[in-house]
């Protein structure tokens, strides 16, 4: 029989947590709304990235790194 897979250490989302409510000065409401905020950035982020992706873009990052070697 196999061992169950790890649990993820919890502890740092707890501390993530702690961290962005007290940005928010203990305000859940603030706290949720930054959050939703802060993923539908990165939604759009990642889109950005995939329609290049998709347009044969490559990112500066890895042509430079490509051009290097």
């Amino acid at each position: 029989m196999s061992a169950p897979p790890s649990l993820p250490d919890n502890s740092r989302y707890e501390k993530a947590c702690d961290q962005a409510i007290a940005m928010c000065d203990g305000n859940l409401r603030s706290t949720i709304k930054a959050l939703i905020m802060a993923n539908e950035y990165l939604e759009a982020e990642l889109e950005e990235l995939q329609v290049a992706i998709t347009a044969g873009c490559v990112p500066a990052q890895t042509r430079a790194a490509s051009d290097a070697a």
